[in-house]
């Protein structure tokens, strides 16, 4: 009887079942950063086969190695779109990052968050921004949000829906790094802390900024 290894790419019923516990989470990754269920499904098959062709006996956490790789192929993908002027079919914004979560998945989903805010700056004026992250993000309901923003409820709710039309364009507007970095901070950080008191003056203050002035006669 030989002692050779199986071939990688020879998957097990344990290995096949490592990857179908773990799908739905891989799904949920390339979901939010393509925006399209179709792209998503592709993507996740696309790293089914990454697995199957993987020494999995050099895999210390399977977990980590599959959630990474789909982020990266992810990513890679939605690059290569934006290179071919091709913007991926939608874009949704993360979900909060839970600090009780297993770190690993924190880690994994750093870029993926850094994409999905730059999106949101890409593609959305102040407004649609501050109300699409204080709504789909951080479940406020309307009437705090037209505190924080000084808009009335209807005007909210117009934003919203003009906001997640414009996820879904090919619009895209230059980016500075001080202007990526300041969002992509306060979100973490209401995220972790669940103290959104920065990212509130953040999206608030840009949307004054970005109204017109009004001259007194």
């Amino acid at each position: 009887m030989s002692d050779r290894a199986p071939h990688p790419g020879a998957v097990s019923e344990a290995d096949a079942a490592t990857f179908e516990v773990v799908r739905p989470r891989l799904f949920g990754i390339a979901c939010r950063v393509l925006g399209g269920r179709t792209e998503a499904e592709d993507l996740v098959q696309d790293t089914w086969i990454r697995w199957h062709r993987t020494n999995r006996r050099e895999v210390r956490n399977s977990d980590a190695f599959l959630t990474t790789a789909t982020t990266r192929l992810a990513i890679n993908a939605a690059d290569s779109a934006r290179a071919r002027h091709e913007a991926p079919s939608g874009a949704s914004l993360p979900e909060p990052i839970d600090p009780s979560a297993d770190p690993t998945v924190a880690v994994e989903r750093d870029e993926e968050l850094e994409l999905a805010v730059r999106t949101l700056l890409e593609k959305l004026s102040p407004s649609e921004r501050a109300v699409l992250v204080l709504r789909d993000a951080f479940d406020y309901p309307y009437r705090q949000i037209s505190d924080v923003l000084e808009l009335s409820e209807a005007n909210a709710r117009q934003l919203l829906v003009r906001a997640r039309a414009r996820l879904c364009s090919e619009r895209r507007r230059p980016v500075s790094g001080s202007e990526h970095r300041r969002l992509l901070a306060a979100f973490t950080t209401a995220s972790e802390s669940a103290d959104l008191a920065q990212l509130e003056r953040l999206l608030a203050d840009e949307v004054v900024a970005s109204r017109p002035l009004a001259f007194a006669a």
